[in-house]
């Protein structure tokens, strides 16, 4: 399979304000989709848990923005912060596609709109980026 027949066969699901989902072919996705979509996940909270999730009240979104971890609040401290930055959105969308007829599934951590365009951003320690599993989803 080519890398167009993936992109073709991808799909774009955002979770909508009322708590559906709405699913679109990837072609069609323009940046406005995700505009009053909201979180794809909700974090998690129990004791003893190794990450550190909360809520940074933005000033570029007026407003709180999730993360999971200190290694995404710093992300998203650095998105806030650069002038380029129009808005953030955290864990805005879904995207479902096949590979070699194995459904895969990728939620990124933010979408930035800038100036110069969208920005799709993962965080991940650099330790785990030698995972494959890991390099597939960022290649």
């Amino acid at each position: 399979m080519s890398d167009s027949d993936v992109i073709q066969s991808a799909s774009f699901c955002v979770r909508t304000a009322d708590g559906g989902e709405q699913e679109m072919p990837w072609a069609e996705v323009h940046a406005d989709a995700v505009v009053f979509a909201r979180p794809w996940r909700t974090f998690r909270w129990y004791k003893g848990q190794r990450h550190y999730s909360g809520f940074h009240w933005s000033s570029t979104e007026h407003a709180h923005v999730i993360y999971e971890s200190r290694l995404e609040l710093t992300r998203l401290l650095f998105a806030d912060f650069d002038p380029i930055v129009q808005r953030i959105f955290a864990q805005p969308f879904m995207l479902k596609t096949s590979v070699d007829r194995v459904g895969r599934r990728h939620i990124p951590d933010y979408l930035l709109l800038t100036d110069t365009g969208p920005i799709v951003v993962d965080v991940k320690p650099r330790h785990r980026l030698d995972s494959p599993k890991v390099a597939f989803s960022a290649g």
